[in-house]
């Protein structure tokens, strides 16, 4: 690192010094000079002001540190759109976009949809993007979690997407939708992957419920049919491990049409079922 105490680095320099690997090191020097990809590539000799090259220093140090990417430079892609991140939420993760895809493929022309635990927004949005139609609600217990939505909202599908502040259910009541998602806090308390990688940096009320990983499950589940349509689908996402109990949860409350859906290194990812009144 001695040679970021020197003046006139280039972008050559930088990627040929820097401790992280080169798409790392590319990210973190768009987000501090403002180039794209291709300009870095094309414009290797571009001189770091000594205030980019200490900006850059920084963040490459808290990356060793093991902060996510998606903290250091605010922004994660999500579903096709550039997403505002902050450790006031989740980082939106590809195997999510499964959520989306069935949402979108269980919900009528024209119908209501409710995201529970909204966090960034992501599943939300991504879905009112795709389908302009839709009216959809987004909701979260965290006021730092819905100013990081309510951006993303403004940036994306603006005035489409509705906010509430809400401890699950308690903001919509006496509201009914043809279809809820949700992505809830389901690590079992104490899992030791909550101390590792960038799961150490994001919100812990997020990650995991303090308790058996399926709590946040039961409430979801057990509130549902006051909140669905006749024939409106519940589809939550769940961890690796944990799709037969949410089956066994959905079926005991009188859900019909229950099962699993794999993502794409075909682990069970999403589960849900159908109300029929």
């Amino acid at each position: 690192m001695e040679a970021w105490q020197h003046d006139h680095l280039t972008i050559a320099d930088v990627e040929r010094v820097s401790p992280l690997e080169k798409l790392e090191t590319r990210i973190l020097l768009m987000t501090v000079t403002g180039l794209t990809r291709i300009q870095l590539i094309t414009q290797s000799d571009y001189l770091l002001s000594p205030e980019q090259g200490l900006a850059l220093q920084t963040l490459i140090q808290r990356r060793l540190d093991g902060e996510p990417i998606a903290y250091l430079t605010g922004e994660r892609e999500f579903f096709g759109l550039p997403l505002l991140t902050s450790p006031a939420v989740l980082i939106p993760r590809a195997d999510t976009e499964l959520l989306v895809e069935l949402a979108l493929s269980h919900t009528p022309n024209q119908a209501k949809v409710l995201d529970m635990g909204t966090g960034s927004g992501a599943i939300a949005i991504a879905i009112a993007h795709t389908r302009p139609d839709l009216q959809v609600t987004a909701l979260d217990i965290s006021a730092d979690a819905l100013a990081i939505a309510r951006a993303n909202v403004a940036r994306h599908v603006p005035d489409r997407v509705r906010l509430i502040q809400s401890d699950w259910y308690s903001g919509v009541d006496g509201f009914v939708f043809d279809t809820i998602v949700s992505n809830p806090p389901y690590i079992v308390k104490d899992d030791p992957h909550l101390s590792q990688g960038d799961l150490r940096f994001e919100p812990i009320n997020a990650l995991t419920d303090h308790a058996d990983g399926l709590s946040a499950y039961r409430t979801i589940i057990a509130n549902a049919p006051q909140h669905l349509v006749h024939e409106g689908w519940l589809l939550m996402e769940h961890g690796y491990h944990q799709a037969e109990d949410v089956r066994e949860l959905l079926s005991g409350h009188g859900f019909v049409h229950v099962q699993s859906w794999r993502d794409l290194a075909g682990i069970e990812r999403v589960s849900g079922g159908q109300w029929v009144k």
